[in-house]
């Protein structure tokens, strides 16, 4: 049914399993009690790819999805890859405002929602012309989506030609500057990324992935992409709940034996009373990163049997570049380990001298897996990416082995339950206030969360505000987890020399637990 592979980076990666394994289990999907074997999924793929083409979609056009984990997310992105469309997934926790940002500068012709956020999305359809808004439950239920692909031939598609450099998805990342880019991806960076973190997963013919993380991340849609790559089953859960978690990995009939989350969800099951009576004997990979974690974490987790493999990586790099070996845990316990096979790195001291080992510097990338650029914003591509190496803006250290060590993130970023928050943006919201004549956002430590955001501000003479005013601003135009926990009055804020606010010292004024 394929047109032949005028690349090496490119195959039709769910026609191959159903050659492979026509009968074996691809997905069980949790919360629509529905499983699918490889051969039931490529019949839904084509119908998809074929209703597709039916709405208008062609070569290069978008096609988004914003809603929680579904396995009908497989369908958009395997269905659009055959039709060489471009898949763009959509954080739901984002403002109707925020979504119209980036619908309207993604451009989709197709549209697909979760029914839990039909609210939302009326409200951006006001805001934004998309050709088709095409409803789903996420559940197998009769409902646009569904009639769509029952509705849709099931003959095979004829695919236009490919190569590793026909883009394949785009992914917002949140900007420094107030407005999301959309980062490239290509099916060279694809099928790279389900290949890094093969041999580090210890994947075997009976493995198992239980996914948990939402699948607008790259950190939660990169471990599907190695599943359905290798040919392996993935459960699908609809989102993350730690006592749902803790009751999959203990049934034998799943046989759960990888999963990944971020530091916040392993605290919560951590805390969740069946923690306790759970048997964590089948895992054999575990992964959290996508911000620091904390040594006591690991080393609880390790005397369950379960050690925590951190890992590295950015929206721009496909996900993971690097990962903890077990071999070299426990002794190197918060180290984030060394590059993996198809992404490079190194230390920069400056933008021209590379740091001597144990130095610390910027960390830069290279390989198959680093995105060629962003999404119709060519100042910005030139701006992150030097001679072929992408700029993290992190700070790291690597030791005389090449493992590496994250010191400190972009500059201004914090990290609050795993997604990016940038200032930038929640300042220019908070700016709106009357009564504020200036205004600065840090992260600060939290028990739960890791970080939230301390807004730090200035007033107009004989003005006040309150921190439930700021908040009043937030709800409409920022996700929640943007919105500042806490609000500090000072004079004015700490400048340098050349007017840049020192956030290191209000970092360093103001960074406390909060609870």
């Amino acid at each position: 049914m394929n047109t032949p592979p005028s690349d090496p980076f490119y195959i039709d990666w769910i026609d191959t399993q159903k050659s492979l394994q026509p009968d074996a289990i691809a997905f069980i999907d949790l919360y629509g009690g529905r499983e699918f074997s490889w051969q039931q999924l490529d019949a839904r793929v084509t119908r998809l790819a074929n209703g597709l083409t039916q709405c208008g979609v062609k070569f290069g056009d978008r096609v988004a999805y914003v809603g929680l984990n579904t396995t009908d997310i497989i369908d958009m992105l395997y269905a659009c890859m055959r039709i060489r469309a471009i898949y763009v997934p959509l954080n739901f926790r984002l403002t109707a405002q925020e979504l119209s940002y980036i619908i309207g500068d993604a451009s989709p012709t197709v549209l697909f929602f979760d029914t839990d956020f039909t609210a939302v999305v009326e409200v951006v359809a006001e805001n934004v012309a998309i050709p088709h808004v095409i409803a789903t439950q996420g559940n197998g239920h009769d409902g646009a989506y569904e009639l769509l692909i029952q509705h849709s031939p099931e003959t095979p598609i004829a695919q236009p030609p490919a190569n590793g450099d026909t883009q394949t998805m785009i992914m917002y990342s949140s900007g420094t500057t107030g407005h999301p880019k959309g980062v490239i991806y290509t099916q060279r960076m694809l099928v790279a990324s389900a290949l890094n973190i093969q041999q580090s997963s210890l994947l075997t013919t009976d493995s198992t992935l239980l996914n948990v993380m939402p699948m607008f991340h790259i950190g939660g849609l990169q471990f599907v992409l190695m599943s359905v790559y290798s040919g392996i089953t993935t459960i699908m859960m609809r989102a993350f709940d730690p006592g749902a978690v803790l009751d999959c990995i203990n049934d034998v009939n799943l046989g759960v034996t990888n999963l990944g989350g971020v530091p916040a969800m392993w605290a919560a099951m951590s805390a969740h009373p069946a923690c306790e009576t759970t048997d964590f004997s089948r895992i054999r990979t575990a992964g959290t990163g996508a911000e620091s974690v904390p040594r006591p974490m690991l080393e609880e987790w390790m005397s369950r049997g379960i050690t925590l493999q951190e890992v590295y990586g950015m929206t721009e790099t496909a996900g993971v570049i690097c990962m903890a070996q077990i071999s070299d845990l426990p002794q190197y316990l918060g180290w984030a380990g060394k590059a993996l096979p198809y992404c490079q790195f190194k230390v920069m001291a400056s933008d021209t001298q590379e740091a001597t080992r144990g130095e610390v510097g910027e960390v830069w990338m290279h390989g198959a897996t680093v995105t060629p650029g962003y999404w119709q914003q060519p100042e910005a591509t030139k701006e992150a990416i030097c001679d072929g190496w992408l700029k993290s803006g992190d700070i790291g250290r690597m030791d005389v082995d090449g493992r590496l060590s994250i010191e400190d993130r972009s500059k201004d970023m914090y990290i609050s339950g795993g997604e990016n928050v940038y200032p930038a943006e929640v300042e220019s919201v908070l700016m709106r206030h009357p009564a504020i004549a200036e205004v600065a956002v840090i992260g600060v430590a939290h028990e739960r969360w890791g970080e939230v955001g301390c807004a730090i501000a200035a007033t107009h003479p004989e003005q006040t505000v309150s921190h439930h005013e700021l908040i009043a601003l937030c709800e409409d135009t920022l996700a929640k987890y943007k919105w500042p926990t806490t609000l500090q009055i000072i004079d004015a804020l700490p400048r340098n020399s050349t007017g840049k606010v020192q956030k290191f010292v209000l970092r360093q004024q103001f960074a406390k637990v909060s609870k």
